[in-house]
Formats: structure tokens, sequence, C-alpha cells
């Protein structure tokens, strides 16, 4: 068994077993490495290299995740779930249920869409609008697995489709530019039409996941953010209308300074500076609620540092490209066997680094020299390249497309990373992107 494989697989049995993910990446990183070949130490040496990788994003993550509880403890969040659900009438059990929830969907779609383009932030939205909206979530007794799904969709197809934004990052920049280095004659043009049939696939699993799947009610209870000297609905009592103003500078604020800085981790602090003079919480209790932040977002940032780390092994392995070559020994001059394996390898590969983004210089390097000796034509090995090393990167445990949505779901500690983020967003998209993929490779 080739060394790669057998660190996913240790990865994702012990990550379903409901072992710490962090965990489950560092003895997969072990596991793998001894595998492949290699010295414990230069393991580690290759593991502490990577880790550099996932620290930036860990701390903007943590940042964020004390401005979110400094919203939550301000009260306004309450205030405003509270107004919902009693202007909703929620709590009468209405009979246009159904229509709200729609409506909450397509509005956390449409943000997270906006995340990759509109307003580039990415995942950084995600720990200050989801945690607000968790008791009308309750209320309306969605299942969070649907929000999973549409908020991995949100912030993974635009970018494999759309040339703006992240998208020009992913499909010009890095795409395009990785496939003519390695060979093929590709325009800019070509490259979004060349993955419309592979996010097909994607856009059919979003709609059986909020439609069949997950389209039951779900019950959940109303539980605090945060703690302090007043509970959020009774600081919401006496929020006064200048404070109610410096809430939303605070938030415009947050997206502005990022946007003008490039850092997450400015854009937060500023908005939690903000928060911090304005009143809305006693001065002294504010190391409390940035600590009570970060401890929120701690899994999350430690995971996407380890995932760095795994990924840097798996590297240094060169078990990568065995992978390919082992893989490429069994096809034969079957071009539909070929499309098929170069996705699953794909899968592996991406599951294991955890960013299609990363996944793309390695895939480039070695699959477009196949497809060019399999026959296919260049249109075909673009949507070959850019579904392999997307595919994974909803279904990974170290992925910010699932750790996003749970960054957000779980701020009340009711949403598990493993069993109601990733193993919901693998079957509903990489399956699809399988099949989709597969079949724009044969078309095209």
């Amino acid at each position: 068994m080739n060394a790669v494989v057998l660190a996913i697989l240790i990865m994702v049995t012990l990550s379903l077993a409901r072992v710490s993910v962090v965990f489950a990446l560092i003895a997969a990183s072990l596991v793998g490495g001894l595998y492949a070949g290699m010295p414990v130490g230069e393991i580690m040496d290759a593991f502490n290299n990577g880790l550099g990788n996932g620290a930036t994003v860990a701390i903007s993550y943590a940042v964020l995740g004390a401005f979110a509880v400094a919203l939550s403890r301000s009260g306004v969040t309450q205030l405003l779930s509270q107004k919902a659900i009693a202007g909703l009438h929620l709590d009468a059990g209405i009979p246009h249920r159904r229509s709200i929830v729609f409506t909450l969907l397509a509005v956390l779609l449409a943000a997270a869409v906006s995340s990759q383009n509109l307003i580039p932030v990415h995942i950084a939205f995600i720990p200050v609008l989801v945690p607000p909206l968790l008791k009308l979530m309750n209320h309306l007794k969605l299942d969070r697995r649907a929000v999973a799904c549409v908020i991995t969709f949100g912030i993974t197809a635009p970018y494999m489709l759309l040339p703006v934004g992240f998208g020009s990052i992913f499909l010009h920049d890095i795409l395009l530019a990785n496939l003519n280095d390695n060979g093929l004659d590709v325009t800019a043009q070509m490259v979004p039409m060349a993955m419309v049939i592979p996010i097909a696939g994607m856009a059919l699993g979003l709609v059986v996941a909020v439609l069949l799947s997950y389209r039951g009610k779900r019950e959940y209870r109303d539980l605090d953010l945060s703690h302090g000297d007043e509970t959020p609905a009774q600081a919401a009592r006496h929020l006064k209308p200048w404070q109610m103003a410096v809430l939303t500078f605070a938030l415009v604020g947050t997206v502005v300074v990022q946007l003008m800085s490039g850092s997450m981790v400015l854009g937060g602090l500023f908005g939690f500076a903000l928060l911090s003079v304005s009143g809305v919480f006693h001065w002294h209790e504010q190391d409390g609620i940035f600590t009570e932040g970060m401890r929120m977002m701690a899994l999350v940032g430690f995971i996407m540092i380890s995932a760095a780390g795994f990924a840097s092994v798996m590297q240094e392995s060169g078990q990568v490209e065995t992978l390919v070559e082992s893989s490429t020994a069994v096809i034969g001059d079957n071009q539909g066997l070929a499309a098929l394996i170069m996705l699953l390898v794909g899968l592996f590969i991406t599951m294991g680094i955890g960013s299609s983004f990363s996944t793309i210089p390695i895939i480039a390097s070695l699959y477009v020299p196949l497809a060019i000796n399999f026959g296919f034509s260049p249109m075909a090995t673009i949507a070959l390249v850019g579904t392999a090393a997307a595919l994974g990167d909803a279904g990974s445990p170290a992925s910010d497309s699932t750790l996003g949505p749970t960054a957000g779901l779980n701020a009340d500690g009711q949403h598990d990373h493993i069993w109601d983020s990733v193993v919901p967003t693998f079957p509903h998209y990489n399956i699809p992107l399988i099949a989709f993929g597969w079949l724009a490779a044969m078309m095209l």
C-alpha cells in the first residue's frame, strides 16, 4: 500500500472514531512517514517545518472568535434573535417554517458566495455571521448539517467556476499557470468553461442535501456563547442607540480593515477594540472575553496547523509521485479508467493536504503529461486537473471548507466537526464531483 493512502486511511479512521483530529493528523504523519522509510527525526523535521504554513490562519481564526464572543456578550445577537423569533412567531409552530428556512439558507449561501468574490474575506465571515443566527436556527429546528452543506458549497464552488476574487487566484494564477507550465496550451477563457460540468455535480449534491438528506427537524438547546457579569439577555436590555451604531461600525470596519490590510488578524482586532471602548461590556471583562473567544476557535486553529505539518511530511516522503506512477500501471490504454483513477488519486492527495489551492502544483506536474499521453483534449485535461485538485477539499477533516462551517455552527458546542460537517459534505460533493468530473473528461 502507498504511504499516502495508508496515512489518509489512518487519519480518517481515527477521526471517525471520534479521536481528536489533531491527534489523528500527527499519528497519520508518523505512520505514513515510517511506512515510506523516513527516519523519525526526518519525519518530525518535515512536520515542524510545515507547521508555520497554518499558523497565520489559526491566529486569524482565534482573533475572529474573540470578536464573535464580544458581539454575543454585548447582547446585540440575543436582541436580534429574540426579535426575529417573536416577529416570525416561531414558537407557535407556524406553517410557513419551510419558507423561512429556505430564505435563511439562501442568505447564508449568498454570503458564502460573496465571500469568495464580491467581498473576498473567504471564511472570515463565518465566526462573525453564523453564531448570532444559532438561536434562530434552534427555534426553526433547522438541521445544522444542511447549513454546513450550504456554506461549504458557497465557499468552494465559486472559486472553481467564477474567475473573480479567490476564483481568479484558483483558476488563473494557479490552475492555468500550472497547466501551461507543464506543457499544455490553454487560454484563460477555457478554464471556467471546463469546470461547468463538475460544478453542476456539486450543485446537484447541494439540492439533495437540503431537500432530501437534511430536510427534517433537529432539536438543539439555546445556549449562551459567553458568560460574564451579565448574561447576553441582560446586556441587551440596556443597549443604547449610540452603542448599536458602534456595533454596526465595528462589523463594517472589521471587513474594511481586513480588505485594506489583507489581514484577518488586524480586522478582528479592530472590531474587538471598538467593542471594548464602547461600554457594551465592562472593561475588566475584556481579557476573559478575548480568552473565551480564542478558546472557542482553538481546535480549528490547531487542526489547520497540524494539517500543514501532515502535508509537509507527505510531500517530503516522495510517495505522492509513487502513488500516481503505481496507479497508472493498472490503467493500460483505457481512457475512461485513466480518468477515474486520476480523480480518485486526487481525492486522496487533497484530503491529506486539505487545500485544493496547494494541491494543484503537485497534481498538474504529474497529471498533464499523463492526460496528453492518454489523448485527453486540453478542455478535458483542465476538467481532470481542476476536479482532482478540488476533490476532498469539501470532505477533508483538515480543510477550511469544513473547518469554516464548524467554526460558526459549533460556537455553542452542539455541532461535531467530523459527523456534522465532514461526513455530510463528503458524499454530497465528492461523489458528484467524481461522477461529473469523469463525465466532463470523457465529453470535452
